[in-house]
């Protein structure tokens, strides 16, 4: 059978896909993920914590409000709709996006887990794309590559440090211990240091480059630059100027929120209570610029940037909150691609289609792997249903999900349109 459509990975962006593609009379796709089941940073599935985006940006809402998966819907299933409705969450525990997106993957036969792709090759003789999977092979017209990030664990802390991705598996140990290190500060680093500390209250040190906890920006026109307006825009820059730009964004995606910021502070007040200072350090601007096995501690060298000093500290464990990072697709795609850009990278068009060698007339498209075409929104899951409904227009070739033309305030650019006078 010939698929119009084969999904790799499902995660949140092509769940998104495999729900807007389930509602297209005649769409034959199927959905490949490695994992036996939908999982959702279950290392970081913290009680207390949300998500930072509302939850109409679930799987299909922003896109097709009537859709049966949509957020309220699953709520409805549930048994749920009347506490939702008084509980008056706009941002939702990040455990029930875990369990939505779970109830959704479930009721969409088109999605198979335990099913890892090893390769993707242009069949000339079918004019398709020959997907094998295991023993499988599967014939598609299109490909659509959504197979996530993976942990980034800085040089210096290689093999003497976990991830936050993992951080619940070893939080008993982490609590336990004598002295723990948090570096970098982003969401999940505030998120991991605040639930040590409420477990510990003490022996607890969060160290980071940047030079302060900041904020994450988080103004309503600030959000714009999450919009599909400014994702046009910027895959209109010079590949020069986006690479400079998006560096200096960093407020936007890095940063942490102020209700985390709050509550860090609230529980650090409260240690205070009876006159003594927490047994915790807080400090930005500071560097790991080397590690090394002491005992059965860590010996971290660290180097303060306005300072320009350095400093030897001993850990019995570090956490990096070190972000994550487009996983490199070249085994898959590599093969296929055509012409790269100037640091070597995919070219990805507007409508997220891979630039491919001359003689493939079918598209790959990607899904979180193109933040140096599309800007800081690529990982955002507010953008998840417009780009899954974009994808799909260009496999059927007509708009089969209506997108609007106008979705920001804010003018990005000086589109002719927007600035004619009289």
């Amino acid at each position: 059978m010939l698929l119009d459509l084969v999904g790799i990975g499902i995660g949140p962006f092509n769940l998104s896909l495999a729900a807007l593609a389930a509602r297209v009379d005649g769409l034959a796709a199927r959905f490949l993920e490695r994992e036996p089941e939908f999982r959702w940073h279950p290392g970081l599935l913290i009680e207390g914590t949300t998500l930072q985006v509302p939850f109409l940006a679930d799987l299909v809402t922003l896109v097709d409000p009537t859709h049966p998966l949509s957020f309220l819907a699953y709520l409805r299933d549930r048994g749920r709709l009347f506490p939702f409705y008084f509980a008056e969450r706009f941002h939702i525990p990040r455990a029930e996006y875990d369990d939505y997106c779970r109830w959704a993957a479930r009721q969409l036969p088109s999605c198979v887990f335990d099913q890892e792709v090893h390769e993707v090759q242009w069949s000339a003789e079918d004019n398709a794309f020959a997907v094998r999977s295991g023993t499988d092979t599967l014939l598609a017209r299109n490909v659509v590559l959504g197979v996530g990030t993976e942990p980034i664990v800085p040089e210096p802390l290689a093999g003497f440090a976990y991830h936050s991705a993992d951080y619940l598996s070893v939080r008993d140990r982490l609590v336990d211990l004598d002295d723990v290190t948090v570096v970098g500060s982003g969401q999940s680093g505030a998120e991991v240091f605040l639930d040590l500390l409420r477990r510990r209250g003490r022996g607890l040190r969060w160290i980071t480059r940047t030079p302060a906890f900041a904020p994450m920006e988080y103004s309503r026109l600030g959000l714009e630059q999450f919009t599909p307006d400014y994702a046009r825009y910027f895959h209109g820059l010079p590949e020069p100027v986006r690479d400079r730009l998006v560096p200096t964004q960093w407020q936007l995606y890095k940063g942490i929120s102020a209700e985390t910021i709050a509550e860090i502070h609230d529980e650090l007040y409260r240690l205070t209570i009876g006159g003594q200072w927490p047994e915790v350090t807080l400090a930005p601007g500071v560097a790991v610029v080397g590690a090394r096995a002491d005992g059965d501690r860590v010996e971290l060298t660290v180097r303060h940037e306005q300072q320009q000093a350095t400093a030897t500290v001993r850990t019995s464990a570090v956490v990096c909150a070190t972000g994550y990072a487009e996983r490199d697709l070249e085994a898959l795609v590599g093969p296929l691609a055509g012409p790269r850009d100037d640091a070597g990278r995919i070219t990805v068009d507007a409508d997220f289609r891979v630039g491919l060698r001359p003689g493939i007339t079918g598209s790959v498209f990607v899904q979180n792997a193109e933040r140096h075409t599309h800007g800081v929104g690529a990982p955002d899951l507010g953008l998840a249903a417009w780009r899954a409904a974009t994808i799909l227009n260009a496999v059927c070739g007509r708009a089969v999900h209506p997108l609007p033309d106008r979705t920001a305030y804010t003018t990005f650019g000086l589109a002719r349109e927007r600035w004619r006078t009289t």
